[in-house]
């Protein structure tokens, strides 16, 4: 579980510095969302080495995403369109998917 953690952190700051690109105006913020990327990355690096990197790369985009998404709705004005969200509800489902499934694989190894 401990690398999924890793992939969950990464997401949320993959949210942050995806953000920070587009509203940052100030040293500090821009600090921020460097450093963001900085920590961002080497837990992808990590759970990359327990897990499989496609499947990785597939749940951390996911959840960025939706995750950036819903910030601009939430925080900064973007307009709420039904069809934008039930979008990325059918990419978190295939996002959850991928996780099942990867979990059943990595098993199915173990017992070999």
């Amino acid at each position: 579980m401990k690398p999924w953690l890793k992939v969950f952190l990464a997401s949320l700051l993959e949210v942050f510095w995806v953000i920070g690109l587009a509203h940052a105006d100030e040293f500090w913020e821009w600090g921020g969302t460097i450093l963001a990327i900085v920590i961002c990355n080497y837990l992808l690096i990590k759970a990359t080495s327990e897990l499989p990197t496609g499947t990785v790369y597939a749940v951390f985009v996911g959840l960025g995403t939706a995750g950036a998404v819903l910030s601009e709705i939430l925080f900064f004005g973007e307009p709420f369109n039904m069809i934008k969200i039930l979008l990325i509800v059918l990419l978190l489902i295939g996002v959850i998917g991928l996780k099942l499934v990867t979990d059943d694989q990595k098993q199915e190894e173990v017992a070999e």
